[in-house]
């Protein structure tokens, strides 16, 4: 069985509420042997942190830009002081989700716009000042997402983390990666119309590619029901991380690649990504 990282994965979403613990047996029983467990705000700190030492996994924190709209000025306060505090927890292995999205029409506009911008900013900030990675939310905000990496990685510092659920160009793709940052690709490949995307992660270097589920969200074609067979009584499937390595399967496809290989690869990739995952996997 190949061994599979779920880099970005929402287990403390209320869609897992009532079974997250048999959700997390599933995904170990398919090979998924850790998952990296995102926060999205101030709120949920504890609760991904409990869940990933719960479950042998792995946590970020941060304020996602969709919170941003009823986050406190104080919540980065409290962002740097729960980074300040678990310090020295080993499964607290970045900053994130943080970032931008420009998808949202209340977001594009004053005030949200500026306000997500400013706490994108100052969360950067705090990864470099706690030399964290950082896990970005990346929706139509790549090249703004890049600029703030440029202008808080000065002097010559070294970022390292993911663009999660990356939907850009080929040359904003370069511009992560040169910048030090691994990109994610999840069920949005498994989609045949989604030819951009499956080209990109076709051509990409193999050393630039992790693997996510977003789980609950993104779902993989097959668990994909549209608005008009929703409302005939068909149920859209709930998205796992148990769902990674059919994903996988197709990415595997698309490049020509040996599952294992893919495994073995993406695996190293999440590790340079996150370093403190190295210390947290089996050998």
């Amino acid at each position: 069985m190949q061994f599979w990282i779920d880099t970005h994965c929402h287990l403390d979403a209320p869609e897992f509420v009532s079974d997250v613990a048999a959700v997390r047996e599933r995904a170990r029983a398919r090979g998924v042997a850790h998952c990296v467990l995102p926060a999205v705000q101030v709120q949920d700190f504890e609760r991904v942190r409990m869940l990933a030492h719960e479950f042998g996994d792995s946590y970020a924190l941060g304020i996602h830009p969709l919170y941003v709209k009823g986050a406190a000025d104080e919540d980065l306060a409290r962002l740097d002081a729960a980074l300040a505090a678990h310090r020295d927890d080993p499964r607290l292995v970045a900053v994130g989700e943080i970032g931008l999205d420009y998808f949202v029409p209340e977001l594009c506009e004053a005030p949200l716009r500026a306000r997500q911008e400013f706490f994108y900013v100052e969360q950067l900030k705090l990864a470099r000042k706690h030399g964290l990675p950082v896990i970005l939310h990346v929706r139509r905000s790549a090249d703004m997402l890049l600029k703030g990496l440029r202008a808080v990685g000065t002097g010559g510092y070294q970022w390292h983390g993911i663009a999660h659920a990356f939907n850009g160009s080929a040359q904003q793709a370069q511009s992560f990666i040169a910048l030090g940052l691994k990109l994610g690709f999840g069920g949005a490949l498994t989609y045949e119309r989604a030819e951009n995307l499956r080209r990109l992660a076709t051509m990409l270097p193999l050393e630039s590619i992790v693997l996510e589920t977003d789980a609950p969200d993104m779902p993989p074609h097959w668990l994909y029901q549209t608005a008009e067979a929703r409302a005939a009584g068909a149920r859209q499937g709930r998205n796992e991380p148990g769902e990674l390595p059919r994903i996988a399967q197709v990415l595997a496809g698309l490049r020509g690649l040996d599952p294992q290989a893919l495994a073995a690869a993406t695996t190293r990739n999440a590790m340079a990504a996150l370093p403190r995952l190295q210390a947290l996997l089996p050998a």
